[in-house]
């Protein structure tokens, strides 16, 4: 019994260190940037960004981020395109349909340190449209945290990759006359992510 205790003991202990050592963070919305662009036409792109997002981030330390614990959510509402008419079909039921499906959301599973030293390979489940799905990202981290002027400690990610958006039930498209469609499957994603240390 007393050597149940002491195991029992110690692992609470080792638990209690880990969390401990655990560096927290929040999205600073105001200092990112949730873009994304998709093939028009066959010949060129078009942007957009999401305008309303939160995060939390769990690391190892102010700048290991092998493992990192990450949650986050979009306000599909907040899409804007510069163009208000082509905003709003792309929140009807043809895209997103945003009165069923109002978030987006992303939970990683995997961050592991990719072949480029200060790049990690992130992988996670995506949630859009009411689909699930495993995304995968290239994550570069920046070389250092930094403080800013009220004292706060910053870090940020560039984060990059692509999408499928007919896996995730957002089929809508039109025929072109001289072949191809109006919109692309594949989705850049274009993110910068700066963190704020809680």
């Amino acid at each position: 019994m007393k050597n149940l205790k002491q195991t029992l003991l110690g692992a609470f202990t080792i638990m209690a260190l880990s969390i401990q050592s655990q560096t927290n963070w929040k999205v600073d919305a105001s200092h990112s940037k949730l873009g994304f662009s998709v093939t028009h036409l066959m010949v060129s792109e078009t942007e957009g960004r999401f305008k309303l997002y939160e995060g939390t981030v769990s690391s190892k330390s102010e700048t290991d981020f092998t493992d990192a614990k990450i949650d986050f959510s979009v306000d599909v509402s907040s899409i804007n395109t510069d163009d208000e008419k082509r905003d709003g079909h792309l929140k009807g039921a043809d895209f997103f349909d945003v009165e069923k499906f109002p978030k987006i959301t992303f939970k990683a599973t995997s961050m592991k340190p990719g072949k480029i030293k200060g790049t990690y390979d992130l992988e996670g489940d995506l949630t859009m449209h009411g689909v699930t799905k495993k995304a995968k990202l290239t994550a570069i981290g920046a070389s250092k945290t930094v403080k800013d002027p009220w004292g706060n400690v910053k870090y940020a990610f560039k984060i990059s990759g692509s999408i499928n958006r007919i896996e995730y039930g957002l089929k809508w498209n039109a025929a072109l006359e001289a072949g191809g469609v109006v919109v692309g499957e594949d989705v850049k994603i274009d993110i910068t992510i700066e963190l704020a240390k809680i």
